[in-house]
């Protein structure tokens, strides 16, 4: 095939928060195919005629399913030069940006991922949380808070913790962070649509975050951060 896929990391939300990169391959792109996440805002920047497909995924509300992204992809270089596949956040994290590079090298396609801010890194960061601090943490890990069903949600030995799509399983994960060892009152903050005007946020301790999550309405999507660097 003679088009090209790109995948692009949109970043986390903030649309100035995407690369120099990522910005230009938009502005060039005949089609893109992209995610609920992504800020619209992007989505003016296409140039005159570009086709935009949204091909988003939230839980329990799937727009297409894997398999159909990756076959419109595949079609989308077959009629295009340029097609973008806009990925909020980087592409690789947690983002199946790995499973469509895959399915496009396999049928020939050319493909090129381009990095985005992830938001497991700009979120917390956004609201002034070092996810590493040399009085606190030497060490960070990235999980998520949901996986495909009948598997458990992992959690690891490092200083800092970070979940992605962890609000709808909460209660399990606090529970098992307590069972892994980890206090009842280890800092811990939920930080809701980082980056975006409408962020909300809330810090607290293991033992208290459900309730207070439920207090402050915290949904989806949402960042939940657990170590000593919070009350840093």
């Amino acid at each position: 095939m003679s088009g090209k896929v790109y995948l692009v990391g949109a970043g986390p939300g903030d649309p100035k928060l995407i690369t120099v990169k990522g910005l230009e391959l938009i502005k060039e792109a005949d089609a893109i195919v992209y995610d609920f996440l992504v800020n619209k805002e992007l989505l003016t920047f296409a140039k005159a005629g570009a086709e935009l497909i949204c091909a988003g995924k939230a839980r329990n509300h799937h727009l297409m399913k894997q398999d159909e992204i990756n076959s419109l992809l595949v079609d989308k270089a077959g009629e295009h030069g340029i097609t973008v596949r806009l990925k909020s956040g980087d592409p690789f994290i947690f983002g199946r940006g790995a499973e469509e590079v895959k399915y496009l090298k396999e049928r020939g396609v050319s493909v090129e991922v381009i990095p985005g801010l992830s938001s497991a890194i700009a979120v917390p960061t956004s609201c002034g949380v070092p996810l590493t601090h040399r009085d606190y943490a030497s060490s960070v890990a990235f999980l998520t808070g949901h996986r495909r069903e009948g598997k458990e949600v992992r959690i690891v030995n490092a200083d800092t913790l970070v979940f992605l799509m962890a609000v709808s399983n909460l209660e399990n994960i606090v529970q098992k962070l307590i069972d892994s060892g980890r206090s009842a009152d280890t800092p811990c903050m939920l930080i809701e649509k980082g980056t975006h005007p409408d962020e909300k946020s809330v810090k607290s301790t293991l033992n208290n975050i459900l309730a207070d999550s439920k207090k402050h309405e915290i949904k989806p999507p949402a960042i939940f951060v657990v170590g000593e660097v919070i009350m840093s």
